[in-house]
């Protein structure tokens, strides 16, 4: 007896889904981890919690601050368990898509501006970035899934 329900859990990382919510899950938690190293991220001691004014770049490119780099390693916590199912997976990388699209519409407004709105620090690094990253996760969340059928 076959069900959808034993498809969609075949293991951990074991479709092209799951791997790809893994991949996602890994790079975000070492960009995390990352934004918390000296020589990784330049002027640290400018490393605000939150907010615009942290002038820390990680790479010497992108803004980031403590909450912005907290954030990175939560998504990338979500991303490895995410991986544990296909349908999980395929959420993580649809939602995470939409998240960074929002988030990429949100820095081409507030990016480089000082104030209240401005409460993510972005600059136009991280938008060129939020918008790959929003385009690559919801075009594999949509692809991966029925490369993933047509492959068995």
């Amino acid at each position: 007896m076959t069900s959808n329900a034993a498809t969609r859990t075949t293991g951990y990382g074991s479709t092209l889904t799951q791997k790809g919510a893994l991949v996602f899950g890994v790079v975000f938690l070492i960009v995390g981890i990352a934004g918390f190293i000296p020589g990784l991220t330049m002027d640290m001691g400018s490393m605000s919690m939150a907010g615009h004014g942290s002038m820390a770049l990680l790479l010497g490119l992108f803004q980031v601050s403590v909450l912005h780099n907290i954030v990175h390693l939560l998504f990338g916590v979500v991303g490895l368990l995410a991986a544990r199912t296909a349908t999980g997976a395929r959420l993580y990388l649809l939602v995470g898509g939409i998240v960074y699209l929002v988030l990429f519409v949100y820095g081409l407004f507030t990016a480089g501006m000082t104030g209240g709105a401005n409460f993510v620090p972005l600059n136009s690094a991280d938008n060129v970035l939020h918008a790959v990253l929003a385009v690559a996760m919801i075009v594999l969340g949509l692809l991966l899934p029925r490369a993933g059928r047509t492959a068995r």
